[in-house]
């Protein structure tokens, strides 16, 4: 009998396969079809101090081997996911869960973690730092070291929680972000979050999307994922979470390999709403065709 269980710190996880932040709302529609208590965990729909209602629409178009994305970061605000969502979430999943939280301030970012602290469900902070600081002429927190480390810093400070830092991909040096965010106190990295993309309707001679520009997922962006996560993982002595283009249960054991702990499952969940599903009850068969026993001793393997 294969084992699939992780350790994500302190938590125990039935096995390492997580749906990433917005391609699973808060689990309800998929609790409709499945149980969604066979999940490693769940990195519920991003959260911002106020409500949100996205960017303009069009915003969600597909492309070969994947999509591109600009909803905007839409969710009903901090009160009403502490007080409804994360209630509601209870009845349907019985694991700890993955906050996953962003904000345009530091202070954002604070409030939004402090919250987070007091919910017992709760068992990690994700914070997504890829989000504009409208204090610093529109710049992303993640692009800089030390504005990536600076908010890694004041979550901290307000929380006994793990804090993972979510990073983006669209930097000219990851890993150095990466070794920041530890230096400030992460106890974790996730990534790699979208790659900047767009498409033109030629026909109409616009952008396929409003916002002209979005996150770019799905199959394609995996080979990018699976390098930036070697590289970081090679280069910190703290846990990642592995995502970008994840869609089976041979791409999960590939980007463990590379040095993830954990993989989240994004896109693929729009597709196929059964993906994460199909993985978990992949992952014991792959891993016996592979002569692998225990999912915890492939992590990092790859020199």
């Amino acid at each position: 009998m294969v084992d699939t269980k992780v350790m994500l710190s302190g938590l125990t996880l039935d096995n390492p396969v997580i749906p990433a932040s917005g391609t699973f709302g808060y689990g309800k529609e998929f609790a409709e079809i499945y149980d969604i208590n066979i999940l490693g965990s769940i990195s519920f729909k991003g959260t911002t101090a106020e409500p949100r209602l996205g960017n303009p629409l069009p915003r969600i178009a597909e492309c070969p081997n994947g999509m591109i994305n600009s909803v905007g970061l839409q969710n009903p605000g901090l009160k009403a996911v502490c007080e409804k969502e994360l209630a509601d979430m209870a009845e349907i999943y019985n694991k700890p869960v993955i906050a996953n939280i962003s904000g345009f301030s530091v202070e954002e970012y604070v409030e939004c973690a402090k919250a987070m602290d007091k919910q017992p469900q709760v068992g990690i902070i994700e914070v997504n730092v890829s989000c504009p600081n409208v204090h610093n002429g529109g710049m992303a927190y993640g692009v800089l070291p030390e504005s990536a480390a600076e908010v890694t810093r004041a979550v901290k400070a307000v929380t006994s929680k793990p804090v993972y830092i979510k990073l983006s991909p669209n930097v000219t040096d990851i890993v150095a972000i990466a070794k920041a965010c530890e230096e400030a106190g992460a106890d974790g990295l996730s990534l790699i979050n979208t790659l900047l993309g767009m498409r033109i309707d030629i026909n109409r001679r616009k952008p396929v999307i409003a916002n002209k520009m979005g996150g770019f997922s799905g199959p394609a962006i995996f080979p990018v994922a699976v390098r930036m996560v070697y590289q970081v993982a090679k280069a910190v002595n703290i846990p990642v979470i592995g995502m970008g283009g994840v869609s089976s249960a041979r791409d999960v054991i590939e980007m463990m390999m590379a040095g993830a702990t954990a993989v989240q499952v994004g896109a693929a969940n729009l597709v196929n709403p059964y993906a994460c599903k199909e993985i978990i009850e992949d992952l014991p068969k792959v891993m016996e065709e592979l002569g692998i026993e225990r999912l915890e001793d492939i992590i990092g393997i790859i020199e």
